[in-house]
């Protein structure tokens, strides 16, 4: 996706956006105050979307696609928005879409 990495913890990543990730398991306790034992589902999956914005679609999905299990490729949307989506290697959905 082109974003620079500003800091890399392992468990947590934070990008010069401003944008993050965490491993989900180092944060159980603190967001949900419980542990893996009880989350009954993986959190994110087939539920949730992240979104981004990219200058090139086409570009990005080139990038991109030969490494993911796609969700659909690139395709207009009804709104007239440009995106193509994919799982991540979580089973999280992501969207890569161009700017409106």
């Amino acid at each position: 996706m082109g974003l620079q990495i500003l800091s890399d913890f392992g468990n947590f990543v934070l990008f010069e956006t401003g944008f993050a990730i965490h491993n989900g398991k180092s944060l159980e306790q603190t967001i949900w105050k419980t542990g893996s034992e009880m989350m009954p589902e993986p959190y994110g999956r087939r539920n949730v979307l992240l979104y981004f914005e990219h200058d090139d679609v086409d570009a990005a999905f080139e990038k991109v696609a030969p490494h993911v299990e796609l969700i659909h490729p690139v395709e207009r949307q009804e709104w007239g928005q440009r995106v193509f989506r994919f799982y991540d290697p979580d089973g999280h959905a992501v969207e890569i879409g161009e700017p409106q």
